[in-house]
């Protein structure tokens, strides 16, 4: 970690900012113009600006569609780049992710006993915002587990096992459901677990950009004492840190950032992993007032160029979120990785 890491004084810092919010920008027109139906620049910002001289069709697929979509998947990839940020601070390990603490699971266990099983919890029936909150809420209770755990253990690495012997448990009850269920029902509910930003409505984006700006301002607020963890926990208490409070500090705010993704999108693996690697290597600090802030950057062009791909590389088919953002990420966590110095992490 490099002390006294001056944003204002580091010309490099300053403009790889300025690169990724460029890069962010053109991804982000990109995914609203590109598709089976091409839609100009012009046209993008009349729709903004002078909606009157837009077409109807065009106007629909943008602000109905597209727009939805690409801001579900900017913010969906700042999430999850974050959330992987706090946990490999959290386990000292680079390796780790946002879906290591079978939170994602919770979420999917809940979409297969309504998907798959059926059940619909003594209502009528459940539309797809009902499907969507209870997923959150099914996420949320897995990251509450975990967090009762954090203050039961004081080895992180017993809390990863504890964390993924959850996602066991969640996963077995997915697996028996499965089994149990129709082909059809089946078919539906593989394609969620894949991950994808697709479908999503404005009253939906709203509920995730209001849940998610306040956590990941709150990540950016603890970055100082985040500096501190990664010298060891007898250095940051020695420096009046409450290593308990904060442990679950970071794992509340890294499990609410993973779940509100879940929750709408399914489970977009890998992101969380590629984007801190990046970001650490390309601004070659662990500095975490840059590496967070970065990471939302970054992490929503990945998700966003990833989102892209999905589809438009074999458009009309749309590919599994998940498999792009693999395909793409290990890669250049590969070639980053084999740059450095003996190859260490």
């Amino acid at each position: 970690m490099r002390k006294g890491f001056d944003m204002s004084k580091n010309k490099r810092a300053l403009f790889l900012f300025l690169l990724g919010i460029g890069v962010l920008i053109i991804i982000f027109m990109l995914n609203i113009a590109l598709g089976s139906v091409n839609i100009s620049v012009s046209e993008i910002l009349g729709c903004f600006f002078a909606p009157e001289n837009v077409s109807r069709a065009h106007r629909s697929i943008i602000m109905n569609i597209r727009l939805p979509r690409t801001l579900a998947a900017i913010m969906g990839g700042a999430c999850l780049s974050a959330s992987g940020v706090l946990l490999q601070i959290f386990f000292s390990n680079p390796i780790v992710e946002p879906y290591i603490l079978g939170i994602s699971s919770g979420s999917t266990l809940f979409l297969a006993m309504v998907i798959l099983g059926g059940y619909t919890f003594g209502f009528a029936s459940i539309g797809a915002f009902g499907m969507f909150l209870g997923s959150f809420l099914g996420a949320m209770l897995v990251m509450l587990l975990v967090i009762f755990a954090a203050q039961k253990v004081r080895s992180v690495t017993t809390l990863l096992i504890i964390g993924l012997m959850f996602g066991y448990i969640c996963s077995a009850g997915t697996s028996l459901l499965t089994v149990l269920a129709d082909r059809d029902r089946i078919a539906g509910f593989t394609i969620w677990t894949m991950g994808s930003f697709s479908g999503f409505t404005w009253e939906q984006v709203g509920i995730l950009y209001m849940v998610a700006i306040p956590f990941l301002f709150l990540s950016f607020i603890i970055s100082k004492p985040l500096n501190t963890m990664l010298l060891g926990e007898k250095y940051a208490q020695s420096m009046g840190i409450s290593i308990r409070s904060f442990r679950f500090l970071m794992v509340l705010i890294s499990s609410v950032l993973t779940a509100i993704v879940t929750a709408f999108a399914g489970c977009v693996s890998f992101v969380g992993l590629a984007v801190p690697h990046i970001v650490r290597t390309i601004y070659k600090t662990s500095d975490n007032r840059v590496v967070i802030p970065a990471a939302c950057i970054y992490g929503g062009v990945m998700a966003g160029l990833c989102d892209m791909a999905a589809r438009l590389v074999l458009s009309p088919t749309e590919l599994p979120l998940g498999a792009v953002t693999s395909i793409i990420g290990a890669p250049v966590v590969i070639y980053l990785l084999t740059r450095k110095k003996g190859g260490s992490l």
